[in-house]
């Protein structure tokens, strides 16, 4: 009989430790995948060092495994033991140990979890799962919901990514179009016909172009504001608004900047929106766990895998393998990362 470990967290602002854990079991629309390689993001130093959405203590957190099936729930039709798998793991929402991901076994639910193809290494195809879910939530809820107390989820409405070629008369600029989110949700909007203007720094721009921008602009330059809202206003599309993948007080003053110019619409954030919105402009925060996504996870992951249509960026860098090495891998991530994804092999 197998036996779990996790990386544990006891309280808020202490390292994990790695210890034994029980062996999950999945629910009727679960799969327990017996994780080949996890991924670290931002959310994940947050819940790390204040605690936010942790529900019970200790408990096991993180977001993004891959691996291999090890047992399904008896509702489940679409995976069998032994399957490869990308999944997306929701102890954010549930406060459930069994369901976060810095464990050898995790528990994922069917609907936020694809097949892997043979051809994608486990440390490629992690870097995809919360990025995916969060895209979708940034791009193609319809009405507003709860981010937390007082904050409105984004509601762009726009469709979803198509395997054939779509086209619409759409236009989003994407800031921090390198960041993992960001590069997700440029692919994604590019898959939907959307044109999408990236804002990155220079030595990133190709990675920005490989995920499907149209134009990249530098934010470190002096004028790079001006410059986004003329390709914006020439482009002859209908300008959806900002996703903002870095979301501090700097982006938002050029947000704000852009999006004044450009007549207002949708302003998307990775944290709280600023105060003081201008009543033209809907902004809301990205709650990375919905449904919505179900039918981009069902019908689009893994076909668009296995054309190339969904690339596993940006590419990741190995920080170590085992459990131990996920406390290592937020260290990292806290002193920053630039145009890749953190990950661990287990």
């Amino acid at each position: 009989m197998a036996s779990n470990k996790a990386a544990w967290l006891h309280k808020a602002g202490t390292p994990l430790e790695v210890g034994d854990a029980p062996m999950p079991i999945p629910g009727p629309n679960e799969i327990v995948i017996q994780n080949a390689a996890i991924a670290i993001n931002p959310l994940d130093t947050h819940m790390q060092d204040a605690g936010v959405f942790v529900q019970q203590w200790p408990t096991i957190f993180g977001c993004d495994v891959t691996g291999t099936v090890y047992q399904v729930g008896s509702e489940v039709q679409r995976f069998k033991k032994g399957d490869r798998v990308i999944g997306h793991a929701i102890n954010l929402v549930t406060g459930k140990p069994q369901n976060g991901a810095f464990a050898l076994y995790t528990a994922v639910p069917a609907d936020k979890a694809a097949i892997l193809p043979d051809t994608i290494p486990f440390t490629q195809g992690v870097v995809t799962t919360f990025a995916i879910e969060a895209a979708v939530c940034a791009l193609s809820v319809k009405q507003p919901g709860i981010a937390m107390p007082g904050v409105s989820t984004p509601a762009l409405g726009l469709p979803y990514p198509s395997l054939e070629s779509a086209s619409s008369n759409k236009i989003l600029i994407v800031y921090g179009g390198s960041s993992s989110v960001g590069s997700m949700t440029t692919q994604l909007a590019t898959a939907a016909g959307i044109k999408v203007i990236s804002i990155a720094s220079e030595r990133n721009f190709d990675l920005c172009k490989t995920c499907g921008a149209t134009e990249v602009f530098d934010y470190h330059e002096p004028l790079f504001v001006e410059k986004v809202i003329a390709a914006a206003s020439e482009s002859g599309r209908e300008f959806v608004g900002v996703f903002d993948a870095i979301s501090t007080p700097e982006t938002y003053a050029n947000d704000l900047a852009i999006l004044e110019k450009l007549g207002g619409v949708h302003l998307a954030c990775v944290h709280p929106p600023p105060g003081d919105i201008p009543a033209n402009i809907k902004a809301g925060m990205i709650f990375a766990v919905d449904d919505v996504a179900t039918p981009v996870w069902r019908d689009y992951v893994t076909p668009a895998l296995q054309v190339g249509k969904l690339k596993c960026l940006p590419p990741p860098t190995v920080v170590g393998k085992g459990l131990e090495y996920i406390d290592e891998a937020l260290k990292k991530c806290k002193a920053g990362v630039s145009a890749t994804k953190l990950v661990v092999e287990l």
